[in-house]
This record gives C-alpha cells, structure tokens and sequence, in this order.
C-alpha cells in the first residue's frame, strides 16, 4: 500500500487497523505493507503536482466566483 501524507493516514484508527491485521507477523510475513511518500514530493507522487496547479489555479482565480454563501 502506498502511503502519502493525508490526514487520514495520520489518525489513530487506521495504524490500529494495520496492526491487528499484522499482528504477530514477522515483518516478511506481513499482509498488508506500506510504503509512505515524502510530504508534497512530486518525484515520488506525481498527485502532488495536480494539487498543486489546483490551489494556483483557486488562488488566482477565486475573486472571480460569483457564489453567495448562506448564512
């Protein structure tokens, strides 16, 4: 599994989860394996760039949005 570094990665749930499906395991023997990408590294996760053209993209451009917020 590759792992990059969103925040649901990084919550309690999940590294639980792992770990009782690998529990008692040697690490050869482990069923699921994770690889973690280095934060916003486009070399490693080419996403990174998507994302990052995107928030350009929003903050160049957001003035221009005509949406009324409610409330």
């Amino acid at each position: 599994m590759i792992w990059d570094g969103a925040s649901y990665h990084r919550s309690v749930e999940f590294p639980a989860y792992l770990n009782s499906v690998n529990q008692g395991l040697d690490v050869q023997e482990w069923k699921i394996t994770c690889i973690r990408f280095a934060a916003n590294d486009p070399e490693q996760n080419p996403v990174e760039d998507i994302w990052l053209y995107a928030k350009k993209f929003v903050t160049e451009f957001y003035h221009l949005c005509k949406y009324e917020w409610c409330g």
